[in-house]
């Protein structure tokens, strides 16, 4: 059977520092430039949740989109909405919270919570202009 794809869209805010512990300051500023302000910066993300897999026969979906839209809820926005990711999440306590990392680690949040089955895919959109995709393949 062929598969299908199911896409849920969210929205977090969240503020973060991009930052090496282990570089000079003039080398973050360097590096992350505005990214590296000792008092961190924000964004409006936006989510894309993709779920792909083959229909099931009775139903008809590749997952309910309420189970799906519940689970992003439960497991990353009541996570990261409104933190300071740095600062407030476990994840990135020692991980730089680039828009890398960030999907990966929702990714990773995710990937268990589903059937193995489904493949998983994330994009994280940090502006209008810059996204990121996990995997990507």
């Amino acid at each position: 059977m062929n598969k299908t794809a199911i896409i849920r869209c969210e929205h977090f805010n969240a503020a973060h520092r991009l930052h090496n512990k282990n570089w000079s300051d003039e080398k973050n500023h360097a590096i992350f430039g505005k990214c590296n302000n000792p008092n961190y910066h924000g964004h409006n993300y936006d989510l894309e949740v993709k779920i792909i897999g083959v229909c099931d026969l009775e139903t008809g979906y590749v997952i309910d989109a309420k189970i799906l839209s519940d689970l992003i809820k439960d497991k990353i926005l009541d996570r990261f909405d409104h933190k300071n990711l740095n600062l407030d999440t476990e994840e990135f306590s020692s991980l730089n919270p680039t828009a890398e990392n960030i999907a990966m680690v929702i990714y990773n949040i995710l990937k268990p919570e589903l059937e193995s089955s489904l493949e998983l895919k994330i994009k994280l959109y940090e502006t209008s202009r810059n996204y990121v995709e996990y995997p990507c393949l």
